[in-house]
């Protein structure tokens, strides 16, 4: 983050400051990072950092915002175009996997402001975030239904369900090896056995 973010406006000094956010999530349990941690990544003073945010949970507000709007926007990338509603969810899942390879600390703090029993802005935000996706995966599942490319009993529901919670399972296994980068490696034959198993028999 350097000694740059001192001199940086107002809305790229909220950018840099989410980014070093993720960073540290990345490095360490995200309970455990507080605004002199953030601060001290920036090369600022605390008071420095509260002139943007009034909170920490502010903070953690327009980090979800920003996970929210930069993940969703991939996936509508990756699937847009591709008429095949299976390749599309392939293509979603792969680009899903390379965002949390590409920022580690993304499911350490989601997984973190789903645990907390409040309602807190951010952990609205995650929220908002999984509906949105879900919504994304119910249209290709139905979709895919429709035109015989997914078997027809298949329980959309469950199936968008059991997306989600694939790509979880392999953060999971990543983090426990101590290698969130292994994701990639493993993507692949994971969403195989995914695919054959929604996949229409006729």
């Amino acid at each position: 983050m350097s000694a740059h973010a001192k001199h940086l406006p107002a809305e790229e000094r909220r950018a840099v400051t989410v980014e070093a956010v993720i960073e540290l999530a990345g490095e360490k349990n995200p309970s455990e990072i507080t605004t002199a941690a953030i601060a001290k990544q920036m090369n600022l003073t605390q008071g420095a950092l509260f002139r943007h945010f009034p909170s920490k949970d502010a903070i953690w507000q327009a980090v979800m915002e920003w996970v929210a709007e930069r993940l969703l926007a991939r996936i509508d990338r990756a699937a847009k175009d591709i008429d095949s509603p299976l390749d599309a969810m392939q293509a979603m899942f792969m680009t899903h996997v390379e965002f949390v390879a590409e920022h580690p600390g993304v499911p350490r703090m989601m997984f973190g402001e789903l645990q907390r029993a409040e309602l807190t802005p951010a952990k609205r935000m995650v929220q908002t975030l999984l509906r949105g996706y879900g919504e994304r995966l119910h249209f290709l599942i139905d979709k895919g239904k429709a035109r015989g490319e997914l078997s027809a009993t298949l329980d959309t529901e469950a199936a968008a369900l059991l997306f989600v919670g694939t790509i979880q399972g392999l953060i999971m296994q990543s983090m426990l090896a101590g290698d969130i980068r292994r994701m990639r490696r493993d993507a692949p034959r994971v969403f195989a056995i995914y695919r054959r198993g929604i996949g229409s028999t006729t």
